[in-house]
């Protein structure tokens, strides 16, 4: 009872691999465009107070 993962096969390891791996690529540009959008917000407000 040590492992508590659910018993899969191949496909499903493959599949759940796969997802984890498009998933990441998916947080990396929301996180890519939050610190774009951000330095954009930065650039306005410099232009704006000048």
């Amino acid at each position: 009872m040590a492992n508590k993962e659910p018993k899969m096969n191949a496909k499903q390891k493959a599949y759940a691999q796969k997802q984890e791996k498009e998933g990441r690529k998916v947080v990396n540009w929301i996180f890519g465009g939050l610190i774009l959008l951000a330095l954009i917000y930065v650039c306005w407000t410099f232009y704006m107070m000048s």
